[in-house]
């Protein structure tokens, strides 16, 4: 497959798929003869695995560590889940970080009575 068929394959931008080739993340099979990225389905199963990664918040680095846990058919599974366990801990801590956003702005937007007077909470609120 060249770049442009396993990104739509991964659906992944060609430019990310480039990316992960340029880090070293997941490397091309090979190169054509006119020095094209050549891929096959071993790849495509790897950019999959680092889309899905991605997508709840592992960094680069992390999707690198999970890549070599998933390849090491001798791993313990203690340390994947201590990695998803830290990942769940950074998204409550996260979530917990929003909800007192929205409580707080909630707050501002409730005590502003959004009229044609030129005072207004919000604005103030942000000031501070």
């Amino acid at each position: 497959m060249n770049i442009g068929m396993i990104a739509r394959r991964a659906d992944l931008p060609t430019k990310t798929v480039r990316y992960y080739a340029d880090i070293g993340l997941v490397k091309p099979s090979g190169r054509s003869e006119a020095g094209y990225r050549i891929y096959t389905d071993v790849e495509l199963n790897k950019l999959r695995f680092v889309r899905s990664a991605r997508s709840f918040g592992f960094t680069v680095e992390e999707c690198r560590e999970l890549l070599g846990l998933y390849e090491d058919r001798d791993r313990s599974s203690r340390d994947v889940k201590r990695m998803a366990l830290q990942r769940i801990s950074e998204i409550e801590d996260k979530m917990t970080e929003l909800q007192t956003l929205h409580d707080e702005l909630s707050r501002l937007a409730t005590s502003c009575r959004g009229d044609d007077r030129a005072d207004c909470p919000i604005l103030t609120g942000l000031s501070k």
